[in-house]
């Protein structure tokens, strides 16, 4: 019976924080917090409902107190308690008779001790009244704890049982009526959303069997190296990638992260924050391809002014060359346009153009024939839309350059740099000192100034009356590098002085071209076109060398030893 009670306070206990706890449930944080309003209003209801059934548990709780409880302590307390004290008066009094039976038995024959007889006499009697007196008391208290057992037991349960047909009578009462329709229609609501879960359980089973009946060296990185379907239009993309981190002077550490584009930002999002935060911009940077600690597939995003920005690592060639057009075609701000998918379909078909070896006048016509159809169903397609005058103004690219165009990504051919790196030119340091003091330019130069520069690639065009040929070969040239993994750059030095520009190899301190004299030089060119025999003339005066091609000289004298000077431009086939 106590634990009864006890159980009915805790139920009182239970009730009063689970209302609470109803009303808190809108604040607990799910992953899918959609579509809760219903259900979080329903539960405020039942809160109330909580709250009143809590009164009834109280109630109960009292009145076990009182009828259940209260008279089976009392019978436990009181009744047992003075049979038990009745048992001890009793022995109490039969040891008392024993010692006066004692001693009365040890009495005399003698007449002369009638006194002490009498005395004795007294005493055993009076102990045989106490004894006597004590046992009744003793036996009749026992003959009533049968009868007081059995109504000891009753009581509680008739309280018991009294207080909980209280409880259901005031339950009832006060929730049937109106209890009824709103459980029907938490029941109907319940059931809705156990069809609805068993359809979605059906959906997600039937994509999951589909998703694993599928070839295993799907889950194989880098599983499709030798032919990988890259798809080098992409404007978004996201995945896992390694970032590379300085821990000091000569220590890195690799963390393997989610990185994400929106719009021109480079987003990366670490496990466990609930946004992504913003780790490089992407408008006019450039992305390529590096060697790094010995790792495959990582790539170096540079920011628009020449700072090396972040080294990045994929884990398949496909990811990284995809990563590397995605961010490419972002810095482009593709992303900007109307049709952003078209425009970068478009310029990377004028790349993969501009580096395809063309053989013949029919093979470069075929070639120009899907970029030209492409800008005719794109002048269909926004026959509807209004194209400002200014941008009509602007010249295509078909215009500027022609299509099948060929790219030479270095400064120079091989066979020519050979050459000039045996030709046993005198050194220049990139600093503007020199140890011969005859030199000219160490005495009459006005401006020394030192450049690091790299050779992206050069390519003919139609016209240079415009400045926006400049950028449409710059576009191409890089384009075409990040298609074909192009990213080796040729290294000068460009020596600015007040006489001349010149290009340095850095390792062998030996002037690859003087830009001056070869611009001089093509001005020349141009206006002899017009007379064959001062062209003639002209070309005589260039001296040549060994394997008949024609070397480029600037206009200063020869050294002291009598051999041309070291300042030598690019040469031309003869």
């Amino acid at each position: 019976m106590q634990r009864v009670y006890g159980a009915q306070n805790e139920m009182c206990l239970a009730t009063q924080q689970l209302s609470k706890q109803l009303l808190a449930y809108e604040k607990q944080n799910f992953a899918l917090g959609k579509g809760d309003e219903e259900v979080i209003s329903t539960l405020h209801y039942f809160s109330k409902v909580v709250d009143e059934l809590n009164l009834l548990h109280t109630e109960l709780a009292k009145q076990l107190a009182d009828t259940m409880v209260l008279p089976i302590i009392q019978f436990r307390e009181k009744d047992l308690t003075e049979v038990s004290t009745l048992k001890d008066l009793f022995g109490l009094a039969s040891n008392e008779h024993d010692l006066s039976m004692a001693k009365y038995s040890r009495l005399p024959k003698k007449k002369e001790n009638e006194k002490v007889k009498t005395e004795v006499g007294k005493e055993v009697a009076a102990a045989r009244r106490k004894q006597h007196l004590s046992s009744l008391q003793y036996y009749c208290a026992l003959n009533a704890l049968q009868y007081r057992k059995q109504m000891a037991m009753m009581e509680p349960m008739i309280g018991f049982a009294h207080g909980q047909i209280n409880f259901f009578k005031k339950g009832a009462e006060m929730f049937s009526k109106r209890m009824d329709s709103f459980l029907s229609s938490v029941a109907d609501m319940v059931q809705s959303i156990q069809v609805e879960l068993e359809a979605e359980a059906e959906k997600m089973r039937v994509s999951q069997q589909e998703l694993l009946s599928v070839d295993e060296s799907v889950y194989t990185p880098d599983s499709d190296v030798a032919a990988p379907q890259i798809n080098r239009n992409l404007i978004q993309k996201a995945g896992y990638l390694n970032l590379r981190n300085k821990t000091g002077l000569v220590t890195t550490t690799w963390e393997r992260l989610y990185f994400f584009t929106q719009g021109g930002n480079l987003m990366c999002q670490p496990r466990g924050a609930v946004a992504g935060g913003l780790i490089q911009d992407l408008d006019n940077c450039s992305v390529m391809a590096v060697d790094c600690e010995d790792r495959r597939y990582c790539f170096q995003i540079t920011t628009p002014n020449g700072k090396s920005g972040i080294i990045l690592q994929a884990e398949s060639r496909k990811e990284n060359e995809e990563w590397i057009c995605a961010i490419n075609n972002i810095s482009r701000q593709i992303y900007l346009t109307d049709n952003p998918e078209a425009v970068a379909i478009k310029l990377n078909q004028t790349a993969l153009q501009a580096v395809t070896p063309i053989t013949s006048f029919g093979k470069k016509q075929e070639s120009s024939c899907p970029s030209q159809n492409l800008k005719n169903s794109e002048m269909e397609n926004e026959n509807d839309k209004i194209v400002p005058k200014a941008t009509a103004s602007l010249p295509e690219a078909e215009e500027l350059i022609a299509p099948g165009t060929p790219i030479q990504f270095d400064i120079v051919l091989p066979a020519t740099e050979f050459l000039d790196q045996n030709r046993g030119s005198r050194r220049t340091n990139p600093f503007g000192e020199t140890e011969d003091e005859s030199f000219p330019e160490a005495e009459d130069s006005l401006l020394q100034q030192m450049f690091i520069v790299r050779f992206l690639g050069s390519m003919a065009v139609k016209t240079d009356s415009t400045t926006e040929v400049i950028y449409e070969a710059m576009r191409q040239v890089l384009a075409a590098r990040a298609i074909h993994n192009i990213f080796r750059m040729t290294e000068s030095h460009l020596m600015v002085t007040s006489q001349s520009l010149r290009l340095i190899d850095p390792q062998t301190q030996v002037s690859r071209a003087n830009i001056c004299y070869a611009i001089n030089l093509g001005k020349e060119i141009i206006e002899v076109q017009k007379d064959p025999e001062a062209l003639a003339q002209l070309m005589l005066s260039i001296p040549l060398t060994n394997d008949g091609k024609y070397v480029l000289l600037n206009d200063q004298p020869d050294d002291d030893d009598g051999n041309p000077n070291e300042h030598r431009g690019a040469e031309s086939e003869a």
